[in-house]
């Protein structure tokens, strides 16, 4: 299992607020890591990569597409995009090398992959 599997399950499967969650590397544009069993197809790893890019606007306005579920975004800025369905929520957060895309059941708390990324930023900072 790498560090970034390791980090995915500790920091974030392990806190029972996060469902699934996958690492998606922004130069190479595809997935780095995930939780298992969940696979974010290249297309939805684009679209995610993209909507930090130029689309974060529309995303604010139309909400997103991912893995063929509509999510009406709630918060968005330069580093994360909050989106919720009737299902539960995704939540999207960038640093400057990955994007850590996280589902989550209504009534938990997506601020735990925030948490993620700040160790995940610290980690390969050294």
């Amino acid at each position: 299992m790498s560090q970034l599997q390791a980090l995915l399950n500790d920091s974030l499967i392990g806190t029972k607020h996060v469902e699934n969650a996958a690492v998606i590397d922004i130069k190479e544009r595809k997935v780095y890591a995930s939780t298992f069993g969940f696979n974010v197809p290249p297309k939805n790893a684009l679209n995610l990569i993209s909507a930090f890019s130029k689309n974060l606007l529309q995303v604010r306005k139309g909400g997103l597409c991912f893995k063929d579920k509509y999510y009406k975004c709630i918060r968005a800025d330069k580093y994360s995009i909050y989106l919720q369905n009737p299902d539960g929520g995704l939540i999207v957060v960038k640093t400057n090398i990955f994007i850590l895309v996280a589902t989550y059941r209504m009534g938990m708390y997506p601020s735990v992959c925030v948490q993620a990324v700040e160790k995940l930023g610290k980690r390969n900072a050294s």
